[in-house]
């Protein structure tokens, strides 16, 4: 696999809460020059980059890092992301509701950003570390009968990020109209390719780039 073809499935990461205009402002230019999927870039900033590099893609979280606020506020996040630029929402589960074996509403908030969303992406991040595989399991299902468009592993904040053998689970249990996102500790250009090959469409990282652009 190609640099190129590597890069071309690739949201370009910058979510650190000290993210400053400069560091946004080189990860969009660095995402254009080398053709990445997209920029995934904080909520605040979605205004700014739409009106600087109109032509590029947008993707932004909601409800992020933990997941926990309530689905009017992920609902009202999603819309004004997607009126301020936004392509593609990343939304965080209630990982609460997870463990407290809540699957019908986490699949109910699903399926109402997936509305509010309309024609555009959004990605559930199901936060795999906090996880059995038995919840793992049953948010293969409910992302599949809430209409998203793609399950992700991590946010990249938790105790642990992607592994192979997750994205291994994910293939056996959801649909097939759901693809897999891949983010957290995706370090080497070895695991990056790895976790395409393994059929992930995209792959969340700060790193792609850089280590690229060092090779």
């Amino acid at each position: 696999m190609t640099n190129e073809e590597m890069l071309s499935h690739v949201d370009h990461t910058l979510l650190k809460p000290f993210a400053k205009w400069e560091d946004i402002k080189t990860l969009c230019e660095e995402a254009i020059r080398f053709k990445c999927a997209s920029v995934c870039i904080p909520p605040c900033y979605i205004a700014r980059v739409h009106k600087a590099f109109p032509d590029l893609n947008i993707c932004t979280v909601v409800g992020f890092p933990l997941g926990y606020s309530v689905t009017e506020s992920k609902i009202a996040e999603t819309k004004k992301a997607i009126e301020d630029g936004a392509n593609e929402i990343d939304m965080v589960v209630n990982i609460s509701d997870v463990k407290n074996g809540r699957y019908d509403a986490v699949e109910e908030e699903i399926y109402k950003l997936k509305e509010a969303c309309g024609d555009k992406i959004l990605k559930v991040i199901i936060e795999t570390c906090y996880l059995t595989e038995d919840e793992k399991i049953a948010m293969c299902k409910a992302v599949t009968n809430a209409g998203a468009d793609y399950i992700k592993t991590s946010t990249g904040f938790g105790t642990g990020g992607a592994t192979f053998e997750d994205i291994e689970l994910f293939k056996k249990h959801i649909g097939p109209d759901v693809k897999i996102k891949a983010a957290g500790g995706v370090s080497t250009l070895e695991d990056l390719e790895k976790f395409i090959g393994l059929g992930c469409d995209r792959v969340g990282t700060s790193r792609a780039v850089g280590l690229i652009s060092e090779s």
